[in-house]
């Protein structure tokens, strides 16, 4: 459905020195610095995929999905949609994709949702039949009924992004970015919305590239997840993978019976390190960072030691875990 090669994108800025000489100067002579935003990119997604594709502010990500959307074009490489290149056939690109840019806004302000879609379906060209029916089913799974009569300006973030969110799929495009669609929104909004996703993919096959801080909708949507950092991709592959190659750093947390001195046993040395100690609550903290040993060996290592009352196991979240990655990838 996608395929990128080599792909990048540079931007020239002007270098121009502070204060009104500065201005001046740059206006009788400029000189420029090259922006590398996207360097040298390859990924390939299935049709149906659902991909997360994360990175820290300014890593590229945005400028990335641009090019997908054939708002930008590639400063080198090669990039095709369903078979399209983006910056070539812009048109006919547009008709197969759909896209949720954070707070903008692809609704008409002034009017009511209902009649905004209904430009929408225009503008694409829906048949009649498949837009009331695409529409009825958008209606009850985001119950979009209330909405439906009020103006876009007088809609709640919650309410507004559940009918961005409708806008995008109604045409049944093939593929739809989503570039933070949950943010700031309750916990309630963001589950219906993370649904509502997975069932259209479910039903249509739609392929979706999902941009998002939010480590719990990429563990809730996606299936595969690719990390650019400084233009980069740093790591692409699914999240199986990244936990099992990631993931081997865990925590057990101890709570002792007696309040005593911790010493780590000399049999896990170089194996699990003592990661905080409150010896007012008699808790202990292990981090286990090698695979040598289960983690039943060190419970039972630790058990012959000390008296433990209580006991438990906490896995590495998805954020530590792409923190890491990030660390090694920089």
């Amino acid at each position: 459905m996608i395929h990128v090669k080599s792909l990048s994108k540079n931007y020239q800025i002007v270098k121009r020195d502070p204060g009104l000489r500065g201005a001046m100067k740059a206006l009788l002579k400029r000189t420029y610095m090259t922006k590398h935003a996207v360097k040298n990119i390859d990924f390939d997604i299935e049709q149906g995929e659902m991909i997360g594709y994360i990175g820290a502010n300014g890593a590229g990500k945005s400028t990335t999905i641009k090019m997908l959307c054939g708002i930008l074009t590639p400063t080198d490489g090669e990039i095709t949609v369903n078979s399209i290149v983006p910056y070539k056939d812009r048109q006919k690109n547009a008709k197969n994709i759909g896209a949720v840019f954070g707070q903008r806004t692809q609704l008409f302000w002034d009017i009511p949702v209902r009649e905004s879609y209904d430009l929408l379906r225009h503008i694409y060209e829906v048949p009649e039949e498949q837009y009331k029916e695409t529409l009825a089913l958008f209606t009850e799974v985001l119950n979009l009924e209330p909405l439906l009569a009020i103006p876009v300006r007088q809609l709640s973030l919650g309410q507004k992004m559940r009918c961005e969110l409708a806008a995008a799929f109604l045409h049944r495009p093939k593929v739809v970015y989503l570039d933070e669609p949950t943010i700031g929104l309750d916990i309630a909004v963001k589950v219906r919305i993370r649904q509502f996703i997975k069932q259209m993919n479910k039903m249509w096959g739609t392929t979706v590239i999902l941009t998002t801080h939010d480590m719990q909708d990429i563990e809730e949507i996606c299936t595969r997840i690719i990390i650019i950092n400084e233009g980069t991709i740093i790591y692409d592959g699914n999240l199986q993978s990244i936990q099992e190659n990631f993931g081997h750093k865990r925590l057990i947390h101890f709570e002792l019976e007696a309040d005593e001195t911790i010493k780590l046993p000399e049999k896990l040395s170089g194996i699990a390190e003592i990661d905080s100690y409150d010896q007012e609550h008699r808790k202990v903290t292990l981090s286990i960072t090698s695979k040598e040993l289960s983690a039943a060996s060190i419970i039972a290592t630790m058990m012959t030691e000390y008296a433990i009352r209580d006991l438990t196991i906490a896995d590495p979240k998805i954020e530590t875990i792409v923190e890491e990655i990030f660390n090694r990838g920089s």
